[in-house]
């Protein structure tokens, strides 16, 4: 335990994916066998889409029908395009498993019914999320620079107390994108936050030493109940072990 958050590392991103996908599948089972459903939130990026990847050679696991899926971000797309985090998803394990359709939750694409209004696909699905969502579990990486769903270090959306919002300029592409406010992230029951690499190693071992979550926007993701950051040994260079 470092500071209140469960640190668990691995030898490597091969075995945090397999490892953060049994795990999941156990929370998803424990949610359903406690309140007969279960809520998950996703994340895109490399180790977040492995882990999806992961849960797929043992998704029979969970009862699919019974889980709703929300994403935590997005890239503000068209529909389909490779980069959004949802086509990424639904390639990785939502087209291989028997979800109920309606109960995929997606941001809407830059060409959808919104059009290219970022503000009002991020009201929409604030909308959908009602006033105070409650996830089971709300899947987020963490950038080179400390940030974590879009919400980047000293932006706009890191000072927001709104559900969803738009944000624009991100400092890495696409520019504009739609992402849960950490407010909301802190809604969730547990957050997890996955992570490989020792580029993310210094905002890492920053965040876990308590900065400011202006500075380090990942510092500020916690969860309700529990709050577990899953590094490979790289990333977790920087990390004061207990």
């Amino acid at each position: 335990m470092t500071g209140g958050n469960e640190v668990v590392v691995f030898p490597d991103a091969k075995d945090l994916a397999a490892t953060v996908a049994t795990r999941l599948l156990s929370a998803v089972a424990a949610a359903q066998a406690a309140k007969g459903s279960a809520s998950l939130v996703l994340t895109g990026g490399r180790t977040g889409i492995a882990v999806l990847e992961a849960v797929r050679t043992a998704a029979s696991a969970v009862d699919w029908s019974t889980v709703d899926i929300y994403w935590g971000d997005e890239r503000f797309l068209p529909a389909g395009n490779p980069e959004r985090n949802e086509t990424q998803a639904r390639a990785a394990l939502l087209d291989h498993v028997p979800v109920d359709q309606t109960r995929v939750h997606p941001m809407a694409p830059s060409d959808g019914r919104f059009g290219d209004d970022p503000d009002a696909a991020a009201a929409a699905y604030a909308e959908l999320l009602g006033g105070s969502p409650e996830f089971d579990v709300l899947l987020v990486g963490v950038g080179e620079e400390g940030h974590t769903l879009s919400v980047f270090p000293d932006s706009p959306a890191v000072h927001s107390t709104d559900v969803v919002v738009a944000v624009r300029d991100c400092p890495k592409p696409p520019p504009t994108r739609v992402s849960l406010t950490l407010s909301t992230a802190r809604s969730a029951s547990q957050v997890w936050l996955m992570t490989t690499g020792a580029a993310k190693a210094e905002a890492v071992g920053k965040a876990l030493a308590g900065v400011s979550e202006v500075e380090i926007p990942a510092a500020g993701a916690r969860g309700r109940d529990a709050t577990v950051w899953f590094l490979d040994e790289e990333a977790a260079a920087e990390v004061k072990r207990d």
